[in-house]
């Protein structure tokens, strides 16, 4: 994972060399895992708790052996009554021994329980914290192409199958399996020729469960598949509730929604058609009067005494368990492997971004060139082609444009939201790929016309970039975003709690806010992406005060359709179908460009 890659700059290959981390962003990990299948990574998770898995073995092999002296002693006592005369002094002490042992085999089945549960619990825990970790690092163009409702749908549901594969799903495989194994131990005491049923069920139940496994594993990732696409509609039905409200699409959206469903429930159906077919419930019937028969047959020709068959049968009984466990049991197992290949299949989504951690870390001026940058999402239709120029440190530059003419998407190359597909962006004269991207990022505030705020207080959403900025520190950037006043009128003032992406704020008052967290952390280079366009007339002239005041000592780019923010700007670059259609100040391009001059007009 720390070998190197170069990286492509303008058709030409740089001899710079970036750690070749697929990572936009890495915590330190607690947990090293094997990525390389589902059921490497989750074993790479199970070897870390040894302790655990033995607690388990030792409770499965206790519970099960314990388990198989129940039959033995019965057997021994049925010799004991029949003998002549009885043996009656011997009943008492087998019943001590037998309930006895029985109170052991309880402490070793909740022991068996507790390691595999107390393992499922903490496996959970470590691959959610994987997941999460793996999710803040990746990129936006994943997070853009991957439905958010398919994400939650494999961060909660499908982690939580991994739980369940555990605990009841390997608890119960490995409890069955040892339940299993004992009558192969205890029958040769009797006869070696009791060892005959137990074989040729074995056998029997492999190849059957074999053929199970192999039919139920396409089932059970369908299952999971249907699951993802049935909250992913309804996360992106959610989300665009308004949209939906606001056209009357409730009714189809309920339409669309049920056929999802539907898709959910058709698969879930199959996989229970399959349980139901589960041919070792019958097998078990097969051996239990085959083996009931041999051993009779044994008895009639003397090679067997009557507590040996009651014993014998008693430990074929034990079959039970394997038998009725595994049809639940393994598609647990099945359907935790299937959930954890879609969260496996999350985490190893190829990243376009590295976070290059060896990578320039110094304090940016704010000198911005592009050369000859290009960009594409995807390898889709190019939204930027040849773009060229040059911002000195401290200067303001409006971008302007007809909508979809790239602008957004030109000013998220400077802090790498994405890569140039050609050329190159460089920062101080160093291309951004070859900077520390936490350190480029921590000195690049952009504020988009969407602004998103958490559910938390007003304070704390101003310091998001900032945590540890002091109470005076957050109000004076409050106060330089002209928001303090507005702040005060709430009841809780800095401490009021906002709804989620700040429902409970009118857009004037988000914008402002995301104004004041930009200021705080007081970038060296800030983008304005539209971020004033919820503002009302009162508001405005304040708010371009503002601006103006923040844009002192550090280089601002202005997205802005406001003639007033476009005309002060030291340069002005017009955009049209992702080209530089015109470049300058406002008196050059109003001589010169009849582009420039339209925006004017309109």
């Amino acid at each position: 994972m720390l070998g190197f890659k170069t990286f492509s700059t303008g058709g030409t290959i740089s001899s710079m060399t970036i750690p070749a981390e697929l990572a936009e962003f890495t915590l330190a990990r607690r947990y090293k895992a094997d990525r390389r299948g589902p059921v490497r990574w989750v074993w790479s998770h199970v070897t870390r708790h040894g302790w655990l898995v033995l607690i388990l073995l030792v409770g499965a092999i206790g519970n099960a052996a314990l388990a198989a002296l129940v039959p033995v002693l019965t057997g021994q006592a049925f010799n004991d009554m029949l003998a002549v005369p009885a043996r009656t002094r011997v009943l008492l002490p087998l019943a001590l021994i037998l309930g006895g042992s029985q109170i052991v085999r309880g402490i070793l089945q909740f022991g068996r329980n507790f390691g595999a549960e107390l393992l499922a619990q903490r496996i959970e825990r470590e691959i959610r914290d994987e997941l999460y970790l793996s999710l803040l690092g990746k990129s936006m163009t994943f997070h853009n192409i991957q439905p958010v409702g398919d994400t939650m749908a494999r961060a909660t549901n499908d982690v939580r199958e991994i739980n369940f594969m555990f605990s009841p799903g390997i608890n119960l495989v490995v409890g069955s399996l040892t339940f299993l194994v004992m009558p192969f131990i205890f029958a040769p005491r009797y006869h070696p020729a009791l060892l005959l049923t137990p074989i040729l069920f074995s056998i029997a139940y492999f190849i059957a469960l074999w053929q199970y496994l192999h039919s139920l594993t396409p089932v059970t990732n369908a299952v999971r598949d249907a699951f993802g696409v049935m909250n992913s509609r309804l996360a992106e039905a959610l989300d665009g509730i308004e949209t939906v409200k606001s056209a009357s699409q409730e009714e189809a959206e309920v339409k669309r929604f049920n056929l999802n469903a539907s898709s959910f429930r058709n698969a879930f159906v199959r996989q229970g058609d399959l349980e139901a077919r589960f041919l070792p419930n019958l097998l078990l019937g097969i051996a239990l009067a085959g083996g009931l028969l041999h051993a009779l047959l044994l008895f009639r020709q003397g090679l067997l005494d009557t507590g040996g068959v009651v014993a014998y049968f008693g430990l074929l009984m034990m079959l039970d368990f394997p038998t009725f466990a595994s049809t639940f049991a393994y598609t647990q197992v099945s359907s935790g492997i299937a959930g954890s290949r879609r969260v496996l299949e999350l985490m190893n989504r190829e990243n376009d971004l590295d976070q290059n951690r060896v990578g320039t870390s110094m304090d940016v001026k704010g000198q911005i060139e592009f050369r000859g940058v290009g960009f594409a999402y995807l390898d889709k239709e190019p939204i930027l082609n040849d773009i060229n120029f040059t911002v000195k440190p401290g200067q303001t530059v409006a971008i302007v444009g007809q909508t979809g003419a790239g602008k957004t998407s030109l000013v998220k190359l400077i802090n790498r939201t994405y890569d140039a597909s050609r050329g190159q962006v460089l920062v101080d004269g160093v291309n951004v790929r070859a900077w520390n991207l936490a350190s480029l990022r921590q000195q690049i505030s952009i504020i988009e016309q969407d602004i998103f705020l958490f559910s938390r207080s007003i304070s704390e959403n101003i310091a998001f970039g900032k945590p540890q900025a002091t109470h005076a520190e957050i109000e004076t950037a409050a106060k330089a975003a002209q928001a303090h006043d507005f702040i005060l009128e709430f009841e809780n003032g800095y401490d009021t709690v906002i709804g989620e992406r700040g429902v409970t704020l009118s857009g004037g008052q988000r914008q402002r806010l995301a104004l004041a967290r930009a200021f705080l952390t007081d970038p060296r280079i800030l983008v304005l992406d539209d971020s004033t366009s919820a503002i009302d007339s009162a508001t405005e002239d304040l708010i371009q005060r503002a601006i103006a005041n923040a844009a002192k000592g550090r280089t601002t780019l202005l997205i802005t359709h406001r003639l007033s923010q476009i005309r002060w700007a030291d340069l002005i670059i017009v955009l049209r179908k992702g080209r530089i259609a015109a470049i300058g100040n406002h008196e050059q391009l109003m001589q010169s460009s009849a582009a420039y001059r339209r925006i004017f007009s309109e």
